[in-house]
């Protein structure tokens, strides 16, 4: 055996961008279903201009209540030549985290439950996302002073 083949077989997992969705609370309540939701965004994200064809590039994943989404292979997504490559990079991880929260939005407009949820960042994590429930005994206080 050659050392070029023993090295390639002792690969680890490849690296990406590894962003997670939270939806234990609507999950937890039955207001949603995690599995639709899994399905929504591997038939929406689009690679290359197509959606629902990710092939090797992107990878989603459920797990309980979590749907983990990572994007391998970054530099194949950048356009900008004029960038230099860490600051394409930073950008293009902040397009695909927004892109994720759009996507949600999406998914949770379709199933009308958009008026009773929202996305939210994580405090604890970079790259996670809450599906939280708008806080509406709060608002009803402050109309009523």
């Amino acid at each position: 055996m050659s050392r070029g083949a023993a090295a390639g077989g002792a690969k680890g997992k490849k690296k990406g961008a590894s962003f997670t969705i939270d939806c234990a609370k609507p999950v937890e309540d039955k207001i949603m279903d995690i599995a639709s939701l899994e399905k929504f965004l591997q038939e929406r994200i689009k690679v290359g201009g197509k959606a629902g064809a990710l092939g090797d590039s992107v990878t989603v994943t459920r797990e309980k209540n979590k749907i983990t989404v990572v994007f391998f292979d970054i530099l194949l997504f950048i356009h900008f030549s004029e960038i230099h490559v860490c600051d394409a990079m930073y950008l293009y991880v902040i397009v695909l985290f927004w892109y994720l929260k759009y996507l949600t939005k999406k998914y949770l407009k379709k199933h009308n439950v958009r008026d009773w949820l929202r996305v939210i960042a994580s405090n604890k994590d970079r790259n996670v996302y809450e599906l939280r429930y708008f806080n509406i005994a709060e608002n009803e206080a402050e109309e009523e002073d």
